[in-house]
């Protein structure tokens, strides 16, 4: 069943349509990601769907009596109240009921008397009557898992906990269609692995944007591809959006190379003169007429991120090494016999949960901390660079171009002098933008900003805080290919597990009371290290010996693939696109309105078909994984 079905719809705040005659069908059940550049348009396309803002053209329906919630980036100012008042504020009826019962339970715990827990008795039935005491579980559980405190005011929590009381108010809120924009943003790693899990299982329909990967392909049933104002929809998960995606823009890119090869060689034709306005070619004139129409209606893509490290003189071998060192807050440690060795061009990841000290971790290494106990030791040449998850390095009422120039017209990069204005562009930095303020960009923007001023400053050692929140996927993957070439030492803190994967070279992680391991490799390395060793299993009373045999060992070279492994090899592609192609086709059908009035067995017959292909797909994609893997192991 369709929740909500945007018909040509279109807005525009001036200049181009942000969102140009699309078209957009959302089912019960799906997880729809929303992926697209920042500025692209994908909170306007969030608040179309919520209803909070309305489209200049076209239609926007939703199925009767469906109810929508939004989680947004921005923090409402109007946030008042403890933190349970705001989560329980979206459960309309239940609202009163529940507040009470929570009222009720605050004056028992603090007035233990009999009139006390009479009144808790009366409001409990109450509850037991009208079924509501699975929506007060799901209400702790979240709590609980966010890490909230249920009588804390809102107005004095930090921008990022505030963030988290809203999420836990979207998720409790059990709306049918749910909208989340970066839901992860101010979530440490656990609370990001019990979110994903906790979506899976709600069966919840949702409609997300997101810049972290391994939630978008463990969640998304589909993507949905928002550039120039156009949406593109790809069935499937990250991975074949990916694939996919890369062909069609291959093909895209040839199809325009040979429409403004044609354009040129016309146009060089139509100056040659009086030959072009005889009779016999005015087709040819009119065809050169729409060439035009059709290249004036091309928008052009969004240019890439370019980003370029100042470099500083090499730092000596030795960069950091702590002995036991130990730093506490008012007798509290909170970071305890830390022991490691950091080294000229290692990249180190730090990973813990939300407070455990990470911030605390990064300037005791650096000897802006001195231990209580214990020794750290820093070495020689360093020149350090740092990343302010807070981004309080930016003065918000200052423009763009005067927190990065400070008063200059030009900056130099490894010895090259730029124009500010060209090296803002860089960082997708119209003029016009470079002369706003601070404070009206987005996130997104004021961490790109943040990254152009930091790359400014020569360094050998880098210090990144969060540098991921608010990015877009493809300036994340831009980020982390710098990165990965660089060739200074770089400390890294981080909540994105597919981030740390691909840059780090080892991780410091709090284990709890303020104790830090040190690992080999990025995340998924240390989940693999910190698994518990097997259980062994006790055998029975030995029996009388037997003779023993003689085994040959299995070889450990790696197999190769047999012919009939080969021949499947050969054959998957074809088949997967033909499958593909099916669940393109059934998906296509049912964004027809029409499609739903046909007979109830057509459509169920429809949607049991793509739940066949999408087990289907996910079976031969994993048979695909496993061949090819047998045939590089043996290449190796």
């Amino acid at each position: 069943m369709a929740l909500v079905c945007l018909q040509d719809l279109s807005i525009s705040f001036g200049g181009d349509p942000l969102l140009d005659k699309i078209n957009l069908q959302i089912e019960a059940g799906e997880r729809v990601c929303l992926v697209g550049r920042n500025g692209t348009g994908k909170s306007t396309l969030m608040k179309l769907l919520a209803g909070e803002v309305l489209p200049d053209s076209g239609r926007l329906l939703r199925g009767e009596g469906v109810k929508i919630a939004r989680l947004t980036q921005e923090i409402p100012r109007t946030l008042n109240g403890t933190v349970y008042d705001i989560i329980v504020s979206g459960l309309g009826d239940l609202l009163e009921l529940l507040a009470r019962y929570h009222a009720a339970a605050f004056e028992l715990e603090n007035n233990n008397d009999d009139a006390a827990l009479a009144k808790l008795a009366a409001v409990a039935e109450e509850i037991e009557i009208a079924g509501a005491w699975q929506v007060q579980q799901r209400v702790d559980l979240v709590m609980k898992r966010l890490k909230l405190d249920s009588e804390t005011p809102v107005a004095t929590l930090s921008g990022g906990l505030k963030r988290r009381v809203l999420l836990a108010r979207a998720l409790v809120a059990g709306p049918d269609l749910l909208l989340l924009d970066e839901p992860t943003n101010h979530l440490d790693i656990d609370a990001i692995v019990w979110l994903e899990e906790f979506l899976l299982s709600s069966a919840q329909t949702l409609f997300f944007v997101t810049h972290d990967r391994k939630l978008l392909q463990k969640l998304a049933t589909r993507i949905v591809d928002l550039e120039a104002g156009k949406l593109t929809s790809w069935p499937g998960d990250y991975r074949n959006y990916l694939r996919r995606k890369a062909e069609m823009l291959n093909a895209d890119e040839q199809y325009q190379d040979r429409f403004d090869k044609k354009l040129a060689r016309e146009e060089a034709w139509i100056r040659k003169g009086i030959k072009a306005r005889r009779t016999r070619n005015e087709g040819r004139v009119k065809a050169l007429l729409a060439l035009r129409r059709e290249r004036s209606q091309r928008r052009e893509k969004i240019g890439q991120v370019q980003m370029e490290i100042s470099r500083a003189e090499t730092s000596g071998k030795l960069v950091a090494v702590c002995e036991k060192a130990t730093f506490a807050y008012g007798g509290k440690p909170i970071i305890k016999d830390l022991t490691t060795t950091i080294l000229k061009g290692d990249k180190i990841g730090i990973i813990g949960p939300n407070g455990a000290g990470k911030t605390t971790l990064l300037k005791l290494v650096l000897g802006e901390l001195q231990p209580i106990s214990g020794v750290v030791k820093l070495g020689s040449n360093l020149e350090i660079v740092y990343f302010d998850q807070q981004r309080e390095q930016l003065d918000e009422e200052r423009s763009v171009f005067d927190n990065l120039g400070d008063g200059n017209d030009t900056i130099e990069i490894n010895g090259r002098r730029r124009h500010l204005i060209g090296y803002l562009k860089d960082f997708l930095f119209t003029p016009d933008k470079a002369r706003s303020p601070v404070k009206i960009l987005s996130g997104g923007e004021r961490n790109r900003l943040l990254l152009a001023r930091l790359f400014t400053c020569p360094a050998n050692v880098l210090i990144l805080d969060e540098p991921t929140n608010d990015l877009d996927i493809e300036t994340l993957e831009l980020l982390e290919e710098l990165l990965a070439e660089y060739k200074g030492t770089l400390l890294l803190v981080s909540h994105d597990r597919e981030f740390i994967n691909n840059v780090v070279t080892g991780t410091l992680v709090f284990t709890g009371n303020g104790l830090v391991e040190d690992f080999a490799g990025g995340y998924d390395d240390w989940l693999q290290q910190s698994l518990p060793p097997p259980v062994a299993v006790k055998s029975a009373p030995a029996a009388a010996p037997k003779p023993k045999k003689t085994v040959k060992p299995r070889s450990t070279r790696p197999r190769k693939l047999s012919f009939k492994e080969q021949a499947e090899l050969e054959k998957l592609p074809a088949v997967l696109e033909t499958l593909e192609q099916e669940q393109r086709q059934i998906y296509a059908d049912m964004a027809d309105p029409e499609f739903y009035k046909s007979e109830n067995r057509r459509v169920a017959a429809a949607k049991a078909r793509l739940a066949e292909l999408e087990k289907e797909l996910e079976e031969l994609y994993a048979r695909w994984e496993e061949l090819e893997s047998i045939g590089e192991n043996r290449e190796l």
